[in-house]
């Protein structure tokens, strides 16, 4: 059996990649080839096939394959610059690939705000400047705090002047190259800076626009601490319907209220058809029915304690308000979801623009569940967000 000798023969295995090679190679100029170069071509590469059918003898293949490069050799079209084109074709088909797993299977995401703290984090900083003296680790501790997504930032005035602007980020694909300060006239370069998510580097920095420096000062100093990059499941709701407590990204798009054209990151609380209230106990209720910890996927948004007042990046389970909730506000006896549509909610409800203000998402907007925290390198890496 070929598949036998395959796996026991190097000399099959050589065999049969250069009749591939070939084959490839003939389909590929077969509009530049004469006829009698695509039959001289078509004969050599049958001939080993059959060999390697009948027989698989060693000698016999080595002949065949003399034969079949010497064909090749005589009426294969020899390609300028043949190293940089095979290269081109690699780095073709690896990007036809990686952009393939984008749009059907695994799509990146990054958190850019802590709507869904403490299950999934967005960025967070800290201004260093309020803390005069203040050094960043180094050795060990600071390779630590690199997996652990953290970055320093720090830029000090090269000559006297005003912040002149703060330039946005120069990009390459997903990736910061370069930002630039201007400063008295004179551009101050920020390699490779950190993401900010929705907030700007000078906003964290608490820069204002005409603040005055003097040469030598530190203008900016501040510890980024990177938001949780995860991996959105486009595959599985091809083959059914989202599900209470799942975690989904969707695009905005269409929906009022909301910055058009991004991408954001809720729980789904609700379905189409059903009534949702927001109970006085932080629980929501569905058609009557009170959710709990026991509800699938509500295990850590009801882990509070009932006793205590709710708070930032806590579970805290569902706030209700006229500043947070204005559509239950609205509506006391409830909020009715619309057929195709979904109800959202940030497991950070003191923190988080959701549904409770901008009302329900349409199905049609939803691109897919949360599946891996591929970065930073904390305890939320892997699948542990539920």
């Amino acid at each position: 059996m070929l598949w036998l000798r395959w796996l026991f023969s190097r000399t099959v295995r050589d065999a049969l990649n250069l009749c591939r090679h070939v084959e490839r190679l003939t389909h590929a100029q077969a509009d530049l080839l004469s006829p009698a170069a695509r039959e001289g071509l078509q004969k050599a590469t049958a001939e080993l096939r059959k060999v390697l059918r009948e027989s698989g003898n060693p000698i016999a293949l080595r002949e065949q394959m003399d034969a079949v490069e010497e064909a090749a050799h005589q009426w294969l079209l020899r390609y300028p610059h043949p190293r940089l084109r095979e290269n081109f074709e690699v780095l073709l088909v690896a990007l036809a690939v990686a952009m393939g797993i984008r749009t059907f299977f695994l799509q990146p995401f990054a958190i850019p705000t802590g709507s869904m703290q403490p299950t999934l984090f967005g960025v967070t900083s800290i201004n260093l400047l309020q803390y005069p003296g203040f050094q960043p680790p180094r050795g060990w501790e600071r390779i630590r705090e690199w997996f652990a997504g953290v970055s320093y930032v720090r830029v000090v005035a090269r000559t006297d002047g005003p912040i002149q602007r703060v330039d946005p980020p120069l990009r390459l694909l997903f990736f910061n190259l370069k930002q630039t300060l201007w400063i008295g006239g004179v551009p101050h370069t920020i390699w490779f800076p950190p993401d900010t998510g929705q907030v700007d580097i000078a906003v964290r920095g608490g820069l204002r626009p005409g603040q005055f420096f003097r040469k030598g000062e530190t203008v900016l100093h501040v510890r980024v601490q990177s938001g949780d990059h995860l991996f959105v499941d486009r595959f599985t709701y091809n083959f059914r319907l989202p599900r209470r407590g799942e975690i989904i990204v969707f695009e905005t798009a269409g929906i009022q209220g909301l910055p058009q054209d991004q991408y954001y990151i809720k729980r789904l609380v609700a379905l189409g058809g059903e009534r949702v209230q927001i109970g006085q106990d932080r629980h929501l209720i569905i058609n009557g029915r009170r959710l709990n910890h026991l509800t699938s996927g509500f295990d850590l948004v009801y882990s509070f304690d009932p006793s205590e007042p709710p708070r930032d990046s806590h579970y805290s389970g569902h706030v209700d308000g006229q500043r947070l909730a204005p559509l239950f506000y609205e509506h006391p006896d409830g909020v009715v979801v619309p057929p195709g549509h979904y109800l959202v909610m940030g497991d950070n409800t003191l923190n988080s623009l959701d549904s409770r203000a901008w009302g329900p998402l349409p199905a049609r907007n939803v691109i897919g569940r949360f599946w891996f925290v591929y970065w930073p390198i904390t305890e939320r890496f892997g699948w542990v967000p539920r």
